[in-house]
């Protein structure tokens, strides 16, 4: 494909650098796949209680329904980066939602718990290729000049995809029964399927790409150990056994191992370090990864908070947290355009400051604090973020060659991961220490729904401890601010080379 976004020849007239026909469709295209993979990572959350009836399991095992496609998730990531080089980005990212969807109709028809989280693992290997390869083949289409609105116009879609999946999951589990929250992507993936192999451009394919053994052992293993490892420390508030502690702790180590092999293996490394001194692309990653901390932290939070404090069921939840989406719809556009003309240094700083705002008010959050006001902060976190994910995610590939991209692109999900599921933990932690400080609660019982009359007695203390725990989101979000001074305050940026379609 023709990189549309370089600079014209001296006496022709510069590219145009509008959204034209052929890259909407492209985005389209991909959200559509996309989208899939982001609800099903929501859906499931709220059938738990549904499918421990069904299958008769309890809470531990059941637990391997969500672990089991978090594990297959992040421990492909590493390999999209020498699959896109490898067969390219159109084959693999095909592939990959053809994986998922066998793995969906598996899960649907699953006769057994160890059958459905096989099917899960399986599901998360797909997923996982989904979102960096698709976020490659936008890079690649849209080029540095529309990057960021390219990033605003696919952002939208799949952050509404992230909120309306408790609301779709409560939906379907009530009204035609639990197998459909895995069925409901077949439609929707497999118009994906069809769509991509006729619009998406392909993409030049190497043969000779050699695969990164001994690195894609450190990278994958080490991640899969962090990922599961935090994980299991944010579902156990740090009581649990040793090995909770030591396996994240192990997944640490594994990545330090990885680092000294890229280090000496240089370019032929599953992703080349030497990414990193490209300074947007080193900003843009740390801001990204901080920002996924804090972000997830807060998601973490807001939910539980209508549920534990306020006694809300999963899909009363998810409705109120509509607010989030829609002030993200308000700067999506906006973002995207000013990154595009004047760089991400100058919307994302900005955006980071009016994300803390709206955190701020949940510091101050109490068992009766109204609705209205909770809503309105809620859509102020939503501007937040849509002036700070999309831009931030376009300066990371800004002034990088092409050839790079797949690397940047694995490396950029796989910190944002890492991020997430530290985020995620730490929230986790830090509120049920709180709960079982303050009301004498089992550290087992602080994070489930109470019986209405103990509800009621403990509701001012456990709005304490979420008071508290956002408290801690806040200061890790002032990270992001500090990381988002670095990042690139100019709109140019070194243009992918020219590639065609083989």
């Amino acid at each position: 494909m023709t990189d549309t976004g370089s600079r014209a020849p001296a006496g022709q007239r510069p590219p145009d650098d509008r959204l034209d026909r052929g890259l909407i469709v492209i985005g389209a295209v991909v959200v559509l796949g996309t989208i899939t993979a982001i609800l099903d990572a929501t859906i499931v959350n709220v059938a738990t209680r549904t499918l421990a009836e069904h299958f008769r399991a309890p809470a531990d095992s059941l637990q391997w329904v969500l672990t089991g496609y978090l594990l297959g998730f992040a421990g492909v990531i590493p390999v999209t980066g020498w699959a896109v080089e490898r067969f390219g980005a159109r084959r693999v990212w095909t592939t990959a939602l053809l994986i998922f969807l066998a793995g969906s109709a598996l899960a649907g028809a699953a006769w057994s718990l160890s059958s459905l989280i096989a099917f899960r693992v399986l599901q998360g290997l797909g997923g996982g290729m989904i979102m960096p390869v698709g976020q490659a083949i936008l890079a690649r289409a849209a080029g540095p000049r529309r990057m960021g609105r390219m990033m605003a116009f696919t952002s939208l879609p799949m952050m509404l995809g992230s909120v309306t999946g408790p609301v779709v999951g409560g939906l379907l589990v009530t009204t035609v029964g639990w197998r459909w929250i895995f069925f409901v992507n077949l439609p929707v993936g497999a118009v994906a399927v069809a769509l991509s192999l006729r619009l998406l451009p392909s993409a030049p394919a190497r043969p000779d790409a050699s695969l990164d053994v001994r690195g894609l052992l450190l990278l994958s293993t080490g991640v899969t150990a962090l990922i599961y490892g935090a994980s299991e420390l944010g579902a156990a508030a740090g009581s649990g056994a040793g090995w909770r502690i030591a396996l994240p702790l192990a997944g640490v180590i594994l990545l330090a191992l990885y680092a000294l092999h890229a280090r000496s293996r240089g370019a032929r490394a599953l992703i080349d370090l030497s990414l990193f001194r490209h300074r947007g692309f080193t900003a843009a990653v740390l801001t990204n990864t901080v920002v996924a901390v804090a972000l997830f932290g807060v998601l973490v939070l807001l939910p539980l908070y209508w549920q534990v404090v306020r006694g809300h069921d999963a899909l009363a939840t998810g409705l109120l947290l509509a607010p989030q989406a829609v002030g993200a719809a308000v700067a999506l556009p906006i973002a995207g355009r000013v990154a595009d003309r004047r760089g991400a240094g100058v919307v994302v700083p900005i955006g980071v400051v009016v994300g803390l705002l709206g955190t701020g008010v949940y510091t101050q959050v109490t068992p009766t604090t109204p609705a209205v006001v909770l809503a309105a902060a809620l859509f102020v976190i939503g501007l937040g973020l849509g002036a700070t994910i999309s831009p931030s995610m376009a300066a990371a590939y800004k002034g990088l060659p092409g050839r790079a991209i797949p690397q940047a692109t694995s490396a950029l999900q796989t910190l944002q991961r890492v991020g997430a599921s530290i985020g995620t933990a730490a929230m986790a932690i830090v509120l049920q220490r709180q709960i079982v400080d303050r009301t004498s609660l089992p550290a087992r019982a602080s994070l489930a729904p109470l019986p209405a009359e103990v509800r009621a007695r403990l509701a001012p203390a456990l709005a304490d401890s979420f008071a508290y725990a956002f408290w801690t989101a806040l200061a890790i979000g002032g990270l992001a601010a500090l990381t988002a001074l670095l990042l690139p305050r100019s709109s140019g940026g070194r243009p992918a080379p020219a590639e065609k379609g083989s």
